[in-house]
């Protein structure tokens, strides 16, 4: 199976590889984010002794067993026996006194559930060891907020961690890596639905069309990943009744938190903060601030950041019951066709967009780079209302504004006049405009004008 991407995070694991000294690395991030298959594809790619082990929800003497057989294959050594987990860790420890060896810990806080004062322990052999061994210790998991709370100043890990990598989902571009054999508009459409998860988008059947596949894989009964969303927030959440209501609420369009709190239901406003807080530590939601009032609490809206989960609040959870019982295809038909490429996809292009312009950003690619990008928001007095211009950069010169078109006809004079009127009608001072265009453009070339084909993206 071909890896994709994850280039930056590689070179960071292989600079830790060719160290002669003693390194510890965390790396950690949601379920199904590839972290397991960056380590592998890292351990493939040199030649250092390795001792990969996935932690078992078991006892410390079955994981010892376990962990043993693993070393003593590694080594060909015969059966090893260890009184408990310290012992063995020592024991590797002390084999990296002669050569590099990398352990790998996955899924560590099932072992540490297990294992009384495990973070004690490591800190320990790590200090222990510190100067005389050329271990690379590779700690792995899921639970991000038990991962994260090894960082703390009150964890006995603290200040012992060399590396640590918050593995977050592709972008866009990576994504689509994994489907090369579709055109740019289908990337797109594929990449609204399963988004930067890379177990996802290795579902993806380059022998069907982008409907077949959302509903072999989502929208139909018995659907491979019918129930991914709830069973993954169910490993992380304790009462779903209350995540299942602000998923409702965000999938609705309501992004303001009273907004979602009067939309939810939810008992009461401490319980909605701390159901937002933890979607947002699970990386399923996003707060954003406005880029041009960023200490503004009232004005910042939350967003679902996870694009499977946005998919199936807004079409799945809410007809769940229609689905069970009628036609896949008529379902689809009736409950998704429309509104997934009037506003879904559109709404995910302009999302695409942004990391766009940061990936060119970052590759130095633009006349002026920008320090930030984001919303704007904007008030209407004289028609009383308030909004939002989704994609604004700032950089030395000041604002430059983006719109994103995912329309079947080209861009033409009249709608970028168009557009351009309504930003001064809002106030918004900038020195370009930039349009992003799905189907090209009909349109003369001006110097305050930067036009943006679909395939630029993915070129």
């Amino acid at each position: 199976m071909k890896f994709y991407g994850r280039e930056k995070q590689k070179g960071q694991l292989h600079h830790m590889f060719q160290s002669d000294s003693k390194m510890t690395a965390l790396i950690y991030g949601r379920r199904r984010i590839g972290k397991s298959e960056l380590i592998k594809q890292c351990l493939r790619e040199v030649k250092i002794k390795s001792i990969y082990y996935e932690c078992k929800q078991t006892t410390e003497l079955n994981n010892t067993e376990s962990l043993s057989e693993i070393v003593s294959d590694t080594y060909g050594y015969p059966k090893l026996a260890f009184s408990g987990l310290e012992e063995l860790l020592k024991f590797l420890f002390e084999l990296s006194q002669k050569e590099k060896l990398i352990v790998v810990l996955d899924e560590y806080p099932y072992l540490r559930e297990s294992v009384k004062g495990l973070d004690s322990i490591l800190q320990s052999c790590i200090d222990q060891y510190r100067d005389e061994c050329m271990l690379k210790l590779i700690v792995c998991g899921s639970y991000v907020d038990t991962m994260k709370n090894l960082l703390s100043e009150q964890n006995p890990l603290y200040g012992r961690v060399d590396l640590c990598i918050d593995l977050k989902p592709m972008d866009y571009y990576e994504s689509a890596l994994f489907y090369p054999e579709f055109s740019d508009e289908d990337k797109v459409r594929l990449y609204s639905v399963f988004g930067g998860v890379p177990y996802y988008n290795r579902l993806i059947d380059a022998g069907m069309s982008v409907r077949e596949n959302l509903l072999e894989l989502i929208a139909s009964p018995g659907a491979r990943l019918e129930n991914e969303v709830s069973m993954y927030l169910n490993t992380e959440i304790s009462k779903m009744t209350n995540a299942n209501e602000v998923f409702e609420a965000l999938a609705k369009g309501f992004s303001k938190y009273k907004d979602i709190y009067d939309q939810s239901h939810v008992s009461s406003a401490p319980t909605l903060a701390d159901v937002l807080d933890k979607l947002i530590r699970m990386d399923v939601v996003k707060k954003e601030a406005p880029i041009n009032d960023p200490s503004n609490k009232r004005k910042a809206g939350y967003y679902i950041s996870d694009n499977l989960s946005l998919f199936y609040y807004k079409y799945i959870f809410r007809n769940a019951s229609r689905m069970s019982v009628m036609n896949a295809e008529i379902f689809f038909d009736k409950y998704i066709k429309e509104d997934f490429e009037t506003k879904h996809v559109p709404h995910i292009f302009e999302d695409i967009c942004r990391q766009y312009l940061i990936r060119m950003n970052r590759m130095c690619r633009l006349m002026e780079p920008f320090e930030s990008i984001g919303k704007y928001y904007y008030d209407d007095p004289v028609n009383r209302k308030n909004g939002e211009f989704v994609i604004v950069t700032k950089d030395d010169k000041g604002y430059i504004f983006y719109e994103a078109k995912f329309r079947k006809d080209p861009v033409t004079d009249a709608v970028i006049e168009q557009e351009i009127a309504q930003v001064r009608r809002a106030g918004l001072s900038v020195y370009q405009y930039g349009f992003i265009s799905r189907s090209g453009f009909q349109c003369q070339k001006r110097q305050d004008l930067i036009l943006i084909d679909l395939k630029d993206l993915y070129a």
